[in-house]
């Protein structure tokens, strides 16, 4: 006899209209992130007042412990059992950290000199950034994919982006500030966010266990920092008008824009793929891992690498609009791809 199925189901339109959207990746996460953008607008003052407390810092602060957890949870025997799979890594890195800058560079020259030529910069920023390590894990989880490879490539690639992003910033950077210290932006990359992760990789044989167990509550702290660093951001933004030069339109744009990045990079991956021969579970596992863009390591480099504050938020909608749309679209094919490996 079968067994009936006494899963509760969402009963009306808002429910259900709710569980669709978590299940297309629309978490609260992406509403508070529009909901700062508007905060920062209504009320910037509260990002660049130091009295009685400086948000700014708080936040600065909170990226390092942030980068500790990380580390903490980063287990030595996961990364060395993902090592020997060299052309995934390969596939994976390559487009991470050149694939998706060689495809926005030659661009450069249509926005030179334009009031746009700031949010080109805001792109290719985001092309420059490692992969995400949390979302990319889930969605190759979901879709059947080879789950160590892609622990190994996200955590690689947020390590390897803490010396590779400023290098391709210092090429615009460079010529647009003469003052920019390339040395020093690694320094201080490296006390901010490699030490720690240092550190927790060390301490992780003792409270490593701790840590996953309490993931889910260091995620939440992860996201609360991630959002007062764009409070904070659009707050200098909007407080000095930096977004008066740019219409709906330009925005609009740029939206469309990045879904066809996504799009763009995704076919780009599936085909090298395709030619290297790569089995399900790794063509998985490499879409995934090297077409996602880390918000995370947006938000913390942007702090070091543009120390005119007024020009960070323009900086960071590329990076954060692109983060939404690869949470829906990947949770879209995730789901899909799932269904598929179930047939």
């Amino acid at each position: 006899m079968k067994k009936k199925d006494t899963t509760p189901r969402p009963v009306g339109l808002i429910p259900r209209a709710g569980a669709l959207a978590a299940r297309a990746g629309l978490d609260w996460f992406l509403l508070a992130l529009i909901s700062m953008i508007v905060l920062a607008y209504l009320w910037p003052e509260g990002g660049i007042d130091r009295e009685p407390l400086s948000l700014g810092d708080v936040a600065g602060y909170g990226v390092s412990v942030i980068f500790f957890f990380y580390g903490l949870r980063l287990s030595p025997e996961k990364l060395k059992a993902g090592l020997s799979n060299w052309k995934l890594h390969m596939v994976v890195q390559l487009s991470t950290f050149i694939l998706f800058p060689l495809l926005i560079l030659p661009l450069h020259s249509l926005f030179k000199g334009t009031p746009q030529e700031t949010l080109w910069l805001g792109v290719f920023y985001l092309a420059a950034l490692p992969s995400t390590v949390s979302s990319s894990v889930v969605m190759v989880s979901i879709a059947g994919g080879n789950i160590p490879g892609a622990i190994f490539n996200a955590s690689i690639s947020s390590l390897m982006g803490i010396f590779i992003t400023p290098l391709w910033m210092g090429l615009f950077l460079t010529s647009s500030s003469g003052d920019f210290d390339m040395w020093g932006v690694m320094g201080k990359l490296m006390v901010q966010v490699l030490l720690p992760v240092v550190l927790g990789i060390l301490l992780h044989r003792y409270w490593g266990e701790l840590a996953e167990r309490n993931k889910g509550r260091l995620r939440v702290f992860d996201q609360i920092i991630i959002l007062l660093i764009v409070y904070t951001s659009f707050c200098e933004s909007f407080a000095r008008k930096m977004f008066s030069g740019f219409s709906i339109t330009d925005i609009l744009i740029l939206g469309v824009a990045m879904v066809g990045l996504f799009f763009l990079v995704y076919s780009l991956i599936f085909g090298i793929t395709k030619l290297f021969g790569f089995n399900r579970e790794n063509q998985i596992t490499a879409i995934f891992c090297g077409s996602k863009k880390s918000l995370v390591h947006g938000t913390v480099m942007s702090k070091v690498l543009f120390p005119e504050a007024t020009v960070v938020g323009i900086i960071l909608l590329p990076i954060m609009m692109y983060h939404a749309l690869q949470l829906l679209i990947a949770s879209i094919i995730a789901q899909s791809e799932a269904r598929k490996a179930a047939n």
